[in-house]
């Protein structure tokens, strides 16, 4: 699944790390919190890996 928006697309860059062990999983809130829990890092790779320079900073 492809990031709709920049913000989204950091917030699984952010889980990614967590999950991987990089940073601190109670360092993680909102959106990335959720996608650390619900999402593989399979998952979590392929959105954060989105090219971001078409999309929004946020989608509506």
């Amino acid at each position: 699944m492809k990031a709709q928006s920049k913000a989204q697309q950091r917030a699984a860059g952010a889980a990614l790390s967590a999950k991987r062990g990089e940073t601190a999983k109670s360092d993680l809130q909102g959106a990335s919190r959720e996608m650390y829990d619900t999402m593989t890092e399979a998952e979590l790779e392929e959105m954060a890996a989105t090219d971001h320079d078409d999309l929004p900073e946020r989608s509506d």
